[in-house]
């Protein structure tokens, strides 16, 4: 008798878990499917979500799409705001004419992110991360207005410092610095240990800001909606972007023999004025001061340079995609070549249709990313991806030895893309990018001479390359999980 009871409230108890699990899982998957997100990445987060309720559920709450609705409200008033200065007002009305081939290009960038086309009057090629901070420490030192800097890794190590450094002594001779850093990306510097790092530069009178700072929702901390730019602007007439942090491990003054390859921007002119607007509305967004009318950070307009720049901005804050859309644009305007360099491979289904569209209609495609990434799911999720491409034409490169993290795009022989967004669902999608469009012959040669240099260090992907059954297993299950990466 006893048996039978026991066995009874094993069945009872088996019963209400069982209901349990169904009742959450309906609920999950309702939740989720009125995210209204693609359809294959709906379908990825109910598979979890059913056959791992609880532990999916705490999955989606750190990395599924958390909205930024109450967010985007105050980002908007931001732009109305920043849109009203007159500076930009000036350059909305004395835009440079594009080339005709690019005209309904930039035209779809500045519907999808309101940034028109602009010019710059000089553009530098940095190539390593210490010609960069080189760069960077020689325009801060010659600042004589405002210093804004904004980095997704902003490390206090050696490099961190010797920027920190610089800084505190431009905010001691009264030079206006604002530092925007992730919360996430640099929480290093953030922390309690090191606050000692940051100390000379508040003390000093410089202003920092955490994007997104995890205590903005303990039960939901923002991971997915990371700031992941890379923005230093000097007095509003020089700016500088692309895919370089600020850390030891992307210097090779200090890691000569393993620091990462990567690609960044100098530019000077009025186009700097719309990397500043970028800068700006993430600034007041995250700090909550909503900037002034009459705020000195806009000098007077310069001269119209001849070289034709478009800044392109995206973020999770908008639906309009403006670099996914971009680069998919940019892509079907190939006629000779399209040589890609991205860290980070998983392409959306319509980035991927417009790369192997491009090279089923004769354009050479080659495409550059790491041998070994920081990231073995990413690496495995990229090499999922080979075979398909690889059978159309594409071909594929492995840089060998140290990591490979440059962002850049060259189309045919006058279009040209370097910035921050890696080629995958989350810079696409998921995380706040910037990058510059040049429609620049010469900025075009100079980057596919630095493509050339990395093929060097490239081994070719063999088309029919041997995968161990294990490793194939790995590639396909992180590929499953692609449209959440």
């Amino acid at each position: 008798m006893a048996w039978a009871e026991l066995s009874l409230a094993g069945h009872s108890w088996l019963a209400w878990v069982g209901w349990l699990w169904l009742a959450s899982s309906t609920v999950l998957i309702i939740w989720v499917v009125l995210q209204q997100r693609s359809p294959v990445a709906t379908l990825a987060w109910i598979m979890l979500l059913g056959a791992l309720p609880l532990v999916g559920l705490a999955v989606y709450a750190y990395f599924g799409p958390q909205h930024v609705r109450r967010q985007r409200l105050k980002r908007w008033h931001t732009r109305a705001v920043l849109m009203s200065q007159k500076d930009l007002a000036l350059l909305r009305e004395h835009r440079p004419n594009p080339p005709v081939w690019a005209q309904q290009h930039a035209r779809l960038i500045e519907a999808s992110c309101s940034l028109p086309l602009c010019s710059a009057r000089g553009l530098q090629l940095l190539a390593t991360g210490a010609s960069t901070f080189d760069a960077l420490l020689a325009q801060i030192a010659a600042a004589q207005d405002h210093i804004h800097l904004e980095y997704y890794i902003f490390e206090p190590d050696q490099t961190g410092c010797s920027v920190l450094a610089a800084l505190a002594e431009k905010a001691a001779q009264g030079v206006r610095v604002r530092l925007l850093v992730d919360a996430i990306g640099s929480s290093r510097l953030l922390s309690r240990r090191h606050r000692d790092k940051l100390a000379p530069l508040l003390a000093a009178g410089g202003e920092l800001t955490a994007f997104h700072p995890r205590k903005l929702d303990l039960l939901r901390p923002l991971v997915n909606l990371r700031t992941h730019r890379k923005i230093a602007v000097i007095d509003g007439r020089v700016g500088m972007l692309g895919g370089i942090n600020i850390s030891d491990v992307q210097n090779g003054r200090f890691r000569p023999k393993d620091a990462w390859r990567d690609t960044h921007l100098l530019l000077h002119g009025s186009a700097v004025r719309w990397l500043q607007y970028v800068f700006l509305l993430d600034w007041h967004y995250a700090s909550g001061r909503q900037p002034a009318q009459n705020e000195e950070i806009l000098p007077e307009a310069e001269p119209v340079g001849d070289i034709p720049v478009q800044i392109v901005a995206s973020g999770p804050d908008s639906e309009s995609e403006a670099i996914h859309r971009a680069v998919i644009d940019a892509l079907g305007l190939a006629q000779q070549r399209i040589w890609l360099s991205t860290p980070y491979f998983v392409p959306t289904e319509p980035a991927k249709t417009a790369l192997t569209n491009a090279a089923l209609r004769g354009v050479e495609v080659r495409l550059i990313v790491p041998q070994r990434s920081d990231s073995r799911i990413v690496s495995a999720a990229a090499r999922s991806y080979y075979s398909e491409l690889q059978a159309v034409g594409v071909l594929i490169h492995e840089y060998a030895g140290r990591m490979f993290h440059a962002k850049t795009l060259v189309v045919d022989d006058s279009y040209s893309m370097i910035g921050s967004a890696n080629f995958d669902n989350r810079s696409f999608r998921l995380n706040f990018e910037v990058a510059a469009v040049l429609y620049d012959r010469g900025m075009n040669q100079q980057l596919a001479r630095l493509f050339e240099e990395d093929l060097a260090k490239c081994r070719l992907v063999p088309v029919n390359r041997r995968v161990p059954p294990q490793q194939k297993l790995f590639e396909a299950l992180a590929r499953l999980g692609s449209p959440l990466l």
